[in-house]
């Protein structure tokens, strides 16, 4: 049985380019795996904190030490963590706003990168402590970054990417929807990007 971890950023619904492929995605995955079980962590309906000094604090504050607020705070941040850490099969809908991460996603990531759960440090550096797990991105954006003139603007496939690199997360899949804006390509971008969609 496969654990399954969906984790949406657009505060878009219904119209959501990303939430469309995300699902297609886990649809695709549920096609493989029939029992699988599937968690999914909307950051819209349920939003991280943007980070405060008491979040960094408590990050590097000794729980025996924890005030009660901090108690609550390592709380919600471990339970997120957790959550990843039970996944065998992550998936991310990351679209893209303003060249970069819903802040929603990059809230989360504030909240679970943190050493000796996600990641430690050894004489070598960091080195990940989510191995084994499988990462599918379903990326989404209005022009097209994976190739031609706008590549080097290709910042949040790489960003997300980086991300679960310094969790020990090296298997990653990428489909992308892109051109959403463009007229002559808006129209069946999405659709191909889902028929696209292979499950390994």
């Amino acid at each position: 049985m496969k654990n399954i971890l969906h984790i949406i950023s657009s505060p878009r619904m219904e119209v959501s380019a990303s939430r469309k492929l995300g699902k297609a995605v886990v649809e695709k995955i549920q096609e493989k795996y029939p029992d699988a079980v599937v968690k999914e962590r909307d950051l819209t309906k349920n939003s991280v904190p943007i980070l405060e000094e008491i979040h960094v604090n408590t990050f590097f504050t000794p729980a025996e030490s924890h005030s009660p607020e901090q108690e609550e705070i390592n709380e919600y941040s471990t339970g997120l963590i957790s959550e990843l850490q039970e996944a065998d099969i992550i998936v991310i809908d990351s679209p893209m706003y303003n060249l970069s991460v819903p802040a929603s996603l990059r809230a989360y990531f504030d909240f679970t990168s943190r050493a000796g759960y996600t990641f430690k440090y050894d004489e070598n550096g960091p080195k990940g402590l989510l191995n084994n797990k499988k990462l599918y991105i379903a990326f989404t954006s209005g022009n097209i970054y994976s190739e031609g003139p706008y590549q080097v603007y290709d910042s949040n496939v790489p960003y997300v990417k980086n991300v679960f690199g310094l969790y020990g997360v090296s298997d990653v899949s990428v489909f992308r929807a892109e051109g959403l804006s463009i007229p002559g390509i808006q129209e069946t971008s999405l659709e191909k990007a889902i028929e696209a969609i292979t499950i390994d």
